[in-house]
């Protein structure tokens, strides 16, 4: 088995803990949790301290943890 295949990302489902890698948005580098997937988005929720953000964005910004 070639080491591309063995190393490739694991999908995000909902119920993955992913962070947010994109260097124009102000929640880049924010780890949260998928809560849903409809197309090419994902609604995911972030709890900080006192607050708590359900946010839509694209998967293609998100990385597996």
């Amino acid at each position: 088995m070639p080491q591309t295949l063995a190393m490739a990302q694991a999908p995000i489902l909902p119920g993955t803990t992913v962070v947010v890698r994109d260097v124009c948005s102000i929640y880049n580098g924010y780890r949260g949790f998928v809560q849903r997937i409809s197309g090419s988005r994902a609604a995911v929720l972030f709890e900080g301290g006192n607050w708590d953000k359900l946010i839509t964005m694209p998967l293609r910004q998100l990385e597996p943890v």
